[in-house]
């Protein structure tokens, strides 16, 4: 009688990810990403209730990417050796007073004063939450576990922007921001109570953040975020405007709502398989948001291929986040959390630059030059990771 040891053994339970901790991560996402984007759909409301202009309150948006990208790279130096959950809970707590601040005040230089400071918190937030999330799951789940923390940006921008315009239309602005803080503070709750606690770096180990741009696969990871996030943004934040010219303005929800759909859509599959195809899935990623750029730029007079460009681009979007949050913790290695700061200070710098360059485009060139603006800077994206198959986006 022989004995199958290639069978699993009797009562040995396969890996699993710590749920509670890591969808307590995502809302920690998702409030960050709709803190920063809410005032866009509440922009008249604003504007009316601070005494400017809609421009003046447009820069709510601007001010706190600003705050991100100037901040996230030192401080995440300055308090590497802080244990992560005391670092989380600290930049969740920076949110509910920006929030609340935002929420009270009537005084513009104030109201952005709350929206540079709700931006530092993101930035102390965005530079530890990928390798928060990864130490916190077995090895061999550590792609997964990004992804399930990165849901909470898809969901912030397709159901949080939505809901929460439509709510600031029926209560007041005001109330939207105090309705952030309330959900900030049981957030705290829940990390303090749910979340295991990681240490940080020892004070010994700490090195120059901008030293780990010598790590190979580091640097094409940071370009690609740079350009990747400059290209989305371009055409993201005039989207209304875009469908507007080709007489879709009244549409622009209805297009929104199929490009989220089709970034949580994007955001299981790449999770499901980020551990195994991070290479395939970089390059699908790019190429679906080329091919979306390409049919906007040729039929964006027809609305059932705007739509079908909506849902290749949701499809390519959707997973770029924790694509290039995991490129950038493999390559970085040791040096991981520099990487990630780095990542998210240029994330943030290429939302700013992406608001500018589709004023300008829009202003010297028209709402039409945005899709082939996309294509354009798409090219370098594809060489790039195309480039780095030894690191940065690699096979397997």
């Amino acid at each position: 009688m022989t004995t199958d040891t290639t069978s699993p053994a009797v009562g040995v339970r396969s890996p699993r990810l710590p749920l509670a901790a890591l969808l307590a991560l995502a809302t920690a996402v998702f409030v960050t990403s709709l803190t920063e984007t809410l005032p866009a759909g509440l922009l008249p409301a604003m504007s009316a209730g601070l005494g400017v202009g809609e421009s003046a309150a447009g820069q709510a948006v601007t001010v706190y990417a600003v705050g991100t990208a100037l901040t996230a790279i030192p401080l995440a130096a300055a308090a590497s050796a802080w244990r992560r959950k005391r670092l989380l809970l600290t930049a969740m707590a920076g949110f509910a007073v920006a929030n609340t601040v935002t929420a009270v005040s009537a005084d513009y230089p104030l109201t952005m004063v709350a929206r540079f400071v709700a931006g530092v918190a993101a930035g102390l937030a965005w530079a530890l939450l990928a390798g928060y999330a990864r130490g916190l799951a077995p090895a061999e789940l550590r792609g997964r576990a990004v992804a399930v923390v990165m849901t909470g940006i898809p969901v912030a921008l397709s159901l949080g922007v939505p809901a929460g315009t439509y709510l600031g239309e029926l209560l007041g602005w005001r109330w939207e921001f105090a309705l952030m803080t309330a959900v900030t503070a049981g957030l705290l709750g829940w990390i303090a109570l749910l979340v295991p606690d990681r240490p940080g770096q020892q004070r010994t180990a700490r090195e120059p953040v901008l030293r780990a741009l010598a790590v190979p696969g580091v640097a094409p990871v940071l370009f690609v975020t740079l350009v990747f996030v400059l290209a989305h943004t371009v055409l993201y934040a005039y989207i209304a405007t875009f469908l507007d010219r080709y007489g879709m303005g009244g549409s622009a929800g209805a297009v929104l709502l199929v490009f989220g759909g089709a970034s949580l859509v994007s955001i299981w599959y790449v999770g499901a398989r980020i551990d195994r195809r991070l290479r395939a899935l970089s390059v699908a990623a790019v190429l679906l948001v080329a091919g979306a750029a390409a049919v906007l730029g040729l039929f964006a007079d027809v609305p059932v291929l705007v739509y079908v460009a909506a849902g290749l681009w949701g499809l390519g979007w959707g997973g770029v986040p924790t694509l290039l949050q995991t490129a950038a913790a493999e390559a970085g290695g040791p040096r991981a959390d520099a990487a990630q700061a780095m990542l998210v200070t240029l994330w943030n710098a290429a939302m700013a630059a992406g608001g500018v360059l589709g004023g300008v485009l829009l202003d010297r060139f028209g709402a039409g030059a945005f899709p082939w603006t996309v294509l354009m800077l798409m090219a370098p994206v594809l060489a790039v990771v195309a480039g780095a198959r030894r690191h940065g986006f690699p096979a397997g």
